[in-house]
């Protein structure tokens, strides 16, 4: 078959890039399916004012040629030995014998008196929203949450124009310091955390601080931030609020891989080569859990390996034990606090697409319950946006997937064509 390919890999973040250049250079045919029209992932997420960073570039750069990159192609349903896909050209299947699962994590989102306001988002939300063009010159805007995610966001924001007021994270001041006081053992990390704290110069830093309301008619207005100090009012214009991320595990829940425990999230369960508990299927970055973007390109280099049938070196893999372990401090020093969870009251809408309260979730003891009582979850997102928050509150966990695994034409269900090079071309960064 000329279009059969010899590795396949989804998500064409940094974990996903790693993973198809390394099995490209091992000689095989590589297909890169992501579901953006430019490589990068979140992370690396095309600025429209300002490009994409210096580092980006340089592993976008260093995707071979060869790559056939599908852009702006959606998995649809998953099989042993078949995806099933999407884009503008139509539905077509792919098959498969070597998969990298790359499909990154998603911001977690927790409800808490007015979130859901027109101008509350999440802080990796607010970073997509600048980049992609959204105006955020002279806006006051306060960021909340968790992690070092809300500097990045920070630091972004005043990049466009805005007036970032505050940055309020819920750690202690003894996790945070505690944190910082670590980072020798990661150089670069710690690079990273003093360039983004000069960016940031002038601009509050409160730990052990909460976003507790947000106030506003047509749009938020106001937010109330709870600190040591009791609560102020600070008037904003938009307000950004994010508890990191968790892991995306659609796919990897289709194909029946094994997952593991995360506190109160689940990841795609590997072994010391990135592989799986099915056969031909591989894993690398935020899917195996929240690690960050070294940890996401070292394991995408052994995952694209070991897809390509080479054994990954002992250096590869004592890279990436390196990088897990800061990502181990990480979640231990910014782990979610009870008082975030305390945060909804009785009428706070906790499922979006269908209204659906904290109050009425109560009465009930699963996530099936919880469905069949009040639809929580079976909406647009398809509980993409609740099915964090509800693990963190409920310990309720979205079950594996029916497919279709997002929103499908009828064509591509019922009448999918085979793959063919000539009528869905790659593209080269």
């Amino acid at each position: 078959m000329a279009d059969a390919f010899d590795v396949i890999v989804i998500g064409a973040g940094p974990a996903g890039l790693s993973a198809a250049r390394a099995a490209a250079s091992a000689g095989k045919r590589v297909a890169l399916v992501d579901n953006q029209a430019r490589p990068g992932g979140q992370v690396w997420r095309h600025d429209l004012r300002h490009g994409q960073p210096a580092d980006a570039r340089r592993v976008i750069d260093a995707l071979p040629a060869d790559v056939h990159r599908l852009a702006d192609t959606q998995v649809v349903a998953a099989t042993t030995d078949e995806l099933l896909l999407q884009n503008d050209a139509g539905g077509f299947t792919l098959a498969w014998t070597s998969l990298v699962i790359a499909t990154g994590g998603r911001e977690l989102l927790m409800p808490f008196p007015g979130w859901t306001l027109p101008g509350v988002t999440g802080a990796g939300g607010l970073q997509a929203l600048a980049k992609q063009g959204w105006p955020l010159a002279g806006r006051r805007v306060v960021i909340a949450g968790s992690g070092p995610l809300l500097l990045a966001a920070a630091a972004t924001a005043r990049r466009h124009g805005a007036q970032v007021l505050a940055i309020a994270e819920q750690a202690s001041p003894t996790d945070v310091n505690r944190f910082a006081a670590s980072l020798w053992r990661w150089p670069g990390k710690l690079a990273q955390a003093v360039a983004l704290r000069t960016r940031l110069a002038g601009v509050p830093y409160r730990t052990d601080t909460l976003a507790v309301a947000a106030h506003g008619g047509d749009r938020v207005d106001a937010v109330e931030l709870r600190g040591p100090g009791g609560v102020d009012r600070i008037d904003c214009d938009l307000l950004a609020v994010g508890y990191g991320l968790v892991p995306q595990m659609e796919l990897a829940d289709a194909l029946g891989c094994t997952s593991a425990s995360e506190g109160a999230h689940r990841h795609v369960a590997v072994d010391a080569r990135q592989a799986t508990s099915v056969v031909g299927v591989y894993a690398a970055g935020e899917a195996c859990g929240i690690g960050g973007r070294d940890c996401a390109l070292v394991e995408g280099e052994i995952a694209g390996l070991a897809a390509a049938g080479v054994t990954p070196s002992p250096t590869l893999l004592r890279r990436r034990d390196h990088a897990r372990a800061f990502a181990a401090r990480l979640n231990t020093h910014f782990a979610l606090r009870d008082a975030v969870r305390a945060l909804p009251d009785p009428q706070t809408i906790v499922c979006r697409c269908e209204d659906v309260t904290w109050e009425q979730l109560q009465a009930h003891a699963g996530s099936r319950a919880a469905k069949l009582g009040t639809r929580c979850g079976m909406g647009a997102c398809q509980g993409r946006v609740c099915g964090g928050a509800l693990a963190e509150l409920r310990h309720f966990h979205r079950g594996a997937p029916r497919p279709p695994v997002f929103p499908a034409r009828l064509a591509t269900l019922g009448e999918p064509q085979p793959f063919d090079s000539s009528v869905y071309p790659g593209v080269h960064p």
